[in-house]
């Protein structure tokens, strides 16, 4: 059993990393970084980060859907 301690406050944070979806969360926050406050010139970025949390939603519904209480 994992101690309190190892525990992040924040579970979904930690997650973060493991998302199908990072590459392309990185790649959203490094035109930022790049372009700094002129944000319409990350919205491809943007669009295709929101398409794939969208997806990655979609598909642990679908796995949530699936799943039998008593497996």
């Amino acid at each position: 059993m994992a101690s309190k301690a190892s525990t992040p406050p924040y579970p979904s944070a930690s997650k973060l990393s493991d998302s199908l979806c990072y590459s392309q969360y990185s790649a959203s926050l490094k035109c930022l970084e790049e372009y700094g406050s002129d944000k319409s010139k990350c919205q491809e970025h943007f669009d295709i980060y929101k398409e794939c949390k969208k997806k990655e939603r979609e598909a642990r519904l679908e796995h949530n859907r699936n799943r039998s209480f008593f497996s």
